[in-house]
């Protein structure tokens, strides 16, 4: 099949990445990709928000399915515009991506279906910020309503900072503090079969020992050692397969990617939030240890065959990425930076590790830097010191002048 991903970031690398794997794709494109996707697919230039242009280009290109990989074309509707179309679309409709669209609205269907999660408020004047804070108390989560690029979210001992964060977004949602490790677990669903992926857990502070501010995630690594084995088949039974059910329920069917992050306390799991897509950078480690041929999976959820499928088929192998970031982020990033020694790691550590291209974009032959978070380099190894060593080792070739990136990404986990 012919297969179109609409994005341009280390996400769609991955995507991109799995799907140049798989047999059953005899053309692969994606729009607007970056410097490395072009290595494995075909590029165009759309505007990802515009459905209808979307839709022509696929239908110009002859796709047998379109993936949409971020949040923004989805609550802008693109999937609806391609589906519309007559072209398979992995990914919910804009109606149904309101479940990361809007914080309010996930809260309100988490209460419809009894998924666990923080007590919450939402809030839109003074008084209701001011009442909420006060009532939870430090440390205090403040969400923006709406999409935020991954940094909506405040959590801090500070009440004033919470103040202003909330003044800021208009609509918010403040909830109280949820203690304990995360995880992120994603499920694949055609809105009434639900097929969970393998976890994983990222790091969302943009310095090591999860200090700084709060960015699109700095690195992450799968599996987890440490989280209980019947983990996932609980959260299927109590967050994921209710939440779908009861979106199948209200009229508006959720189908594509399903992305619960967790919190899991001393009272059990609770959801922190729900997105409609990969996350970024889990997704690199996820797909990184799936077997199974991505584009059939994908095309199942768009279709509502999933029941059919066998059960996915993972490597033991654990996996870790790294993100490299550019000068100054999470703040405004600085750009054009030439960005050397990716031949380096092409040549001497593949296939254990490679590197998939967030913010890049070539400049009179050069890659160079066109975002915030730039690249993501990805390893595998037989355990998680492993394939973390093989990552950092990857990293330390990258030559970008001002870029960051954190030291201890696994490094508790593979330390046991």
């Amino acid at each position: 099949m012919k297969v179109l991903v609409i994005g341009g970031g280390a996400r769609e690398h991955a995507l991109c990445r799995a799907l140049s794997l798989d047999p059953d794709v005899t053309a692969l494109h994606c729009a607007p990709g970056n410097a490395g996707i072009a290595e494995v697919a075909e590029l165009h230039q759309v505007d990802a928000l515009d459905g209808a242009a979307v839709a022509r280009l696929a239908t110009d290109l002859e796709a047998g399915l379109v993936v949409v990989g971020p949040e923004a074309p989805l609550v802008a509707g693109v999937a609806d515009a391609v589906r519309e179309a007559g072209i398979p679309c992995f990914g919910p409709s804009r109606e149904a991506a309101l479940l990361e669209g809007s914080k309010a609205f996930a809260k309100d269907v988490m209460a419809a279906a009894n998924v666990p999660t923080a007590r919450s408020y939402v809030c839109a004047t003074p008084e209701e910020i001011d009442h909420a804070l006060d009532a939870f108390g430090a440390p205090y989560v403040v969400k923006d309503d709406g999409l935020a690029a991954g940094k909506g979210v405040v959590v801090t001992g500070d009440v004033a900072a919470a103040r202003e964060h909330a003044l800021a977004c208009g609509r918010v949602v403040i909830e109280e503090f949820l203690e304990g490790p995360e995880v992120s677990l994603f499920a694949i669903t055609d809105g009434t079969t639900v097929l969970p992926l393998q976890p994983a857990q990222d790091f969302k502070r943009a310095l090591d020992g999860d200090e700084g501010p709060n960015t699109g995630g700095m690195g992450a690594y799968s599996p987890l050692p440490w989280a209980d084995p019947k983990l996932v088949d609980e959260v299927l039974a109590s967050v994921l397969q209710p939440t779908v059910d009861e979106l199948r329920r209200r009229g508006t069917p959720f189908a594509g990617l399903l992305y619960a992050g967790l919190a899991i306390t001393s009272r059990g799991v609770r959801v922190i939030e729900f997105n409609a897509r990969f996350g970024d950078p889990e997704t690199q480690v996820v797909l990184a240890r799936l077997k199974t041929p991505l584009a059939g999976v994908l095309l199942a959820a768009a279709e509502g065959t999933l029941a059919g499928l066998p059960p996915l088929n993972w490597c033991e192998d654990a996996a870790v990425t790294i993100v490299v970031a550019s000068h100054n982020y999470p703040g405004t990033p600085r750009t054009g930076d030439p960005i050397d020694g990716l031949a380096d790691i092409a040549e001497q550590d593949a296939p254990h590790a490679y590197v998939l291209h967030a913010g890049t974009r070539v400049d009179g032959g050069r890659v160079v830097s066109a975002g915030g978070r730039v690249l993501s380099v990805t390893a595998t190894g037989e355990h998680l010191a492993q394939a973390r060593e093989r990552a950092y080792a990857a990293v330390d070739r990258i030559r970008l002048d001002g870029s960051q990136h954190r030291t201890d990404i696994a490094r508790r986990a593979a330390e046991g």
